[in-house]
C-alpha cells in the first residue's frame, strides 16, 4: 500500500515540479542577461536554502503525525533528517552533481547546515516544532516547489561563468527538476511514511490540509 501511495504522489507532483523548473529556467535566463553577480546568487541561496529546510522539516513531521507517528526523539530525528538531510540533497548535492557533470567553471560545495549552521539548524528545529504542533501544514505546494527550485537554481547560478549554450540549459533544467521532484516527495512523503504506522490513503506533499 505504501508503494502505491508513493507512486501516486510522485505522479501527482511531477506537473507542479515541471512548472517550477520552467519558471526557474526563465529566472536563470534573466539573471544571466542582467549579469547578476555570483555573490548575489550566493546571498539568495543563503536565504532560500534555510527557508526550504524549514518548510521541508515542517511538512515531513506533519505527514508523519497525520499518519499516526509519535515520540519526541522519533519526531526530532525524522524531522531533522527529512529537513536538513534531504534538503541538502535537493539544494546542494544534486545541483553540484549537475555542475560537475557539465563541467561548470565555478562549481563548488555549499553545505548550508555546516556553512550556515547558526541559521539552518535552528530553522530545521522550528520546522519540526511547527509540524508537531499542527498537522495542518498550510503551506501551498507551489510555494514549497518555488523555494526549493530557487535554492537549487542559485546554487547552479553561482557555478556559471556566463550565458551557457542551449544544451547546457536543457541539462540544467533536468537537474533542477530532479533536485526538486524526488527530494521533495521523499522528505515530505516517502521518508516519514517509512516510519509511520498508518498510511493507507493519499496524504499529499506540502498542500494546505484542513
Amino acid at each position: 500500500m505504501k508503494r502505491a501511495l508513493i507512486f501516486h504522489e510522485l505522479r501527482a507532483h511531477a506537473p507542479f515540479t515541471a512548472l517550477g523548473t520552467l519558471a526557474g529556467i526563465a529566472l536563470l535566463t534573466v539573471l544571466l542577461w542582467a549579469q547578476v553577480s555570483a555573490a548575489s546568487s550566493a546571498t539568495l541561496f543563503g536565504i532560500l536554502h534555510p527557508l526550504h529546510v524549514l518548510l521541508s522539516a515542517q511538512a515531513t513531521i506533519a505527514t508523519f503525525r497525520r499518519a499516526g507517528g509519535s515520540g519526541f526523539w522519533r519526531i526530532l530525528a525524522i524531522g531533522y533528517l527529512g529537513g536538513v538531510g534531504i534538503g541538502t540533497l535537493s539544494d546542494c548535492l544534486i545541483p553540484y552533481l549537475g555542475e560537475w557533470l557539465l563541467d561548470l567553471p565555478n562549481r563548488g560545495w555549499h553545505l548550508g547546515f555546516i556553512e550556515e549552521w547558526w541559521m539552518v539548524n535552528p530553522l530545521a528545529l522550528l520546522g519540526i516544532a511547527l509540524g508537531a504542533w499542527s498537522v495542518k501544514t498550510r503551506v501551498p505546494h507551489g510555494l514549497h516547489v518555488l523555494v526549493s527550485t530557487g535554492a537549487s537554481l542559485f546554487h547552479v547560478a553561482m557555478a556559471l561563468g556566463g550565458m551557457p549554450g542551449a544544451g547546457v540549459f536543457a541539462a540544467i533544467a533536468v537537474f533542477l527538476f530532479l533536485s526538486v521532484w524526488l527530494p521533495c516527495c521523499t522528505s515530505d512523503i516517502v521518508f516519514p511514511l517509512l516510519f509511520a504506522p498508518h498510511s493507507d490513503h493519499p496524504i499529499g506533499c506540502c498542500h494546505d490540509h484542513h
